[in-house]
């Protein structure tokens, strides 16, 4: 076995924007070889999908069907929402556009000098785009909150309240998510008379309503301080509560910030990595040699399920005086170390790598002791 040090290794650039499909091939399959993605972790349900053979509505855990190579439309209802997107077992807001997209596939570089997926996500935090367009999202979720264990769940009602805002032709026909955020979010932005069209209650509720006039509040019957109320009869106060209340359902995208969409992304992107990072270890995961053992040692990358089959590998010491890394093999999946300190000495091998199909980076380490 041949093994590539650390500082010759180089992996083109034009290889690692090439990387297409999912990162993950025991993702499920149908018997017509058909596979299932997922929009985010804990899914957006209720988004329109289409790629070259399949097209359908995406369920509660966000699930889209696919064949391997094939690219993703979506939209909400009938608003386009991105288009090209390469399927896979997981797509997240970040996938959806060209730009976002070709940027995760340059890793940034975190505090340890190691290439970090996450960091790069990070800093894609700042695109107006993306933040236009989780913010919309979120707007859209049934309720006003998704909480940590809950997808998006863009109900059927909404969906046909949107339709019919997007018909209206004294209200804007299509948004466009890649102006400035303050143009936005501003107070008559196309996203803002839209979503003050739907009503996230049920049909029948009073909030879905019409809120009173100023004329019919003043116009009705103050209530009276003794006696009986007539139930038949909307009072004055009746209907100044009902006014605020209907006003105060109204959403904007005011109260869906920057910071809240930071933290769904955050959240969503931290579970997809979870999961991907459980299905490999390290194989010894700790070791011990005596001090005056020189010879090569190794640790390879293994997976739960299936081969290893890695696009890139780094490895580093945290105390290179008592263990240095030798060299690392990417096509092998194995780091090559030598033990070069005393008894009592130690330290911890980080061993960084992508597997293929994916940009997202698995960090694992080994405790090496030495006796």
């Amino acid at each position: 076995m041949k093994l590539v040090h650390l500082t010759r290794f180089i992996l083109p650039l034009s290889a690692a924007i090439a990387l297409t499909g999912c990162f993950d091939s025991g993702s499920s399959s149908g018997s017509d070889d058909t596979r299932t993605g997922r929009i985010h972790f804990q899914g957006v349900g209720g988004l329109t999908y289409q790629t070259a053979s399949q097209s359908g509505k995406t369920n509660t855990r966000g699930e889209f069907r696919y064949y391997p190579g094939e690219t993703l439309s979506v939209k909400v209802g009938n608003l386009p929402i991105a288009e090209g997107i390469p399927a896979r077992e997981y797509v997240t807001f970040l996938e959806f556009q060209a730009d976002t997209r070709a940027a995760l596939q340059t890793p940034a570089v975190d505090d340890e000098g190691l290439n970090s997926h996450q960091v790069r996500e990070q800093l894609l935090f700042e695109n107006n785009t993306l933040m236009n367009l989780s913010r919309f999202l979120l707007a859209l979720n049934w309720t006003e909150n998704v909480d940590d264990d809950e997808g998006i769940d863009i109900r059927e009602r909404v969906i046909n309240q949107l339709n019919q805002a997007l018909d209206d032709p004294n209200l804007p026909n299509t948004i466009d998510f890649n102006v400035s955020i303050g143009e936005f979010t501003a107070e008559n932005s196309p996203a803002n008379q839209i979503l003050a069209e739907i009503c996230f209650h049920p049909k029948d509720d009073p909030l879905c309503g019409e809120p009173p006039t100023q004329e019919e509040i003043d116009n009705a019957d103050d209530r009276p301080v003794d006696g009986e109320l007539d139930p038949d009869i909307d009072y004055k106060e009746d209907l100044e509560a009902l006014r605020e209340r209907i006003l105060q359902s109204v959403r904007n995208m005011d109260e869906f910030d920057n910071e809240q969409a930071r933290n769904y992304l955050r959240r969503e992107l931290a579970a997809i990595t979870r999961k991907l990072s459980r299905q490999y270890y390290l194989s010894p995961e700790d070791a011990t040699h005596a001090a005056g053992d020189t010879s090569i040692k190794s640790v390879k990358v293994k997976k739960i399920r299936g081969d290893a089959q890695l696009a890139q590998l780094q490895a580093q010491s945290t105390r290179p005086t008592d263990v240095y890394v030798n060299a690392e093999s990417w096509q092998e999946a194995e780091v090559e170390y030598v033990v070069d300190g005393p008894t009592g000495g130690e330290s911890e091998i980080l061993v960084n790598f992508r597997p293929e199909g994916t940009y997202r980076w698995v960090r694992k380490q080994i405790r090496v002791l030495i006796d």
